[in-house]
């Protein structure tokens, strides 16, 4: 997929009448507000693994952090809302190393920061910064973890993808999926995989093929009827 510079957003992702911009690397931006929006961050998803024996390079949280940073310095937000699934287990927040912790201080520093709780953390600390709620309600717009489909609606949990074909070879990458009234959004984190925006679980939400799936490409983010991908 080839297009745009990286910082290329998609105008006009609106949901319930609100309109948002989407950065490449898959994070929702609600300009009026000073507001930005990711989700299923799944720090320590690495060490996780390797607590069951699946060694993975223990880079994930490090590098996840990064890509979030340079999201902030891009946008520089008034208020950051984490949609769930920040961390991958419910212990995963003491595993995170000193520099880790230090480089999180230092995106939450001068800026409001909301943890969503997720089914992965269901309860989370206190001592992380920011402050932890169920769901966060702004205007029209519910921010949440677990999406039921609610007009107004931005949660994640469900790590939408997309696979498509062009120039000949198919493609699967992380999308937002959006019909104009609620979004799910694609996982953030560096080790989190994706489920197919054609599965069941997206067919509850959405109840037809009638959306769209932004899909998070090279270069730009690509706007593909979600009955064109497979």
């Amino acid at each position: 997929m080839q297009g745009a510079q990286a910082t290329e957003r998609i105008p006009g992702v609106t949901v319930a009448g609100v309109t948002f911009a989407a950065d490449i690397a898959g994070a929702l931006v609600w300009e009026d507000e000073r507001l930005l929006v990711v989700s299923d961050l799944h720090l320590e998803k690495g060490s996780s693994f390797a607590q069951r024996g699946v060694l993975l390079p223990p880079f994930d949280t490090a590098a996840t952090l990064a890509r979030l940073g340079a999201v902030i310095a891009r946008h520089d937000p008034r208020t950051v809302i984490a949609l769930g699934d920040s961390f991958h287990d419910r212990k995963a927040h003491e595993r995170l190393s000193p520099d880790d912790r230090e480089t999180l201080s230092a995106l939450q520093s001068r800026r409001d920061w909301i943890w969503i709780s997720g089914n992965h953390d269901p309860a989370l600390p206190r001592d992380l910064g920011g402050v932890v709620a169920d769901e966060v309600a702004i205007g029209p717009i519910v921010f949440r973890h677990e999406p039921t489909g609610a007009v107004g609606e931005i949660a994640g949990h469900l790590h939408p993808k997309a696979r498509v074909s062009t120039r000949g070879r198919s493609v699967e990458r992380r999308c937002f999926a959006s019909d104009g009234m609620r979004a799910v959004m694609p996982a953030f984190g560096a080790y989190t995989g994706g489920l197919s925006i054609r599965d069941v679980a997206f067919a509850a939400i959405f109840q037809t093929l009638a959306f769209t799936a932004h899909v998070l490409g090279d270069r730009r983010v690509h706007t593909i009827a979600a009955s064109r991908c497979y």
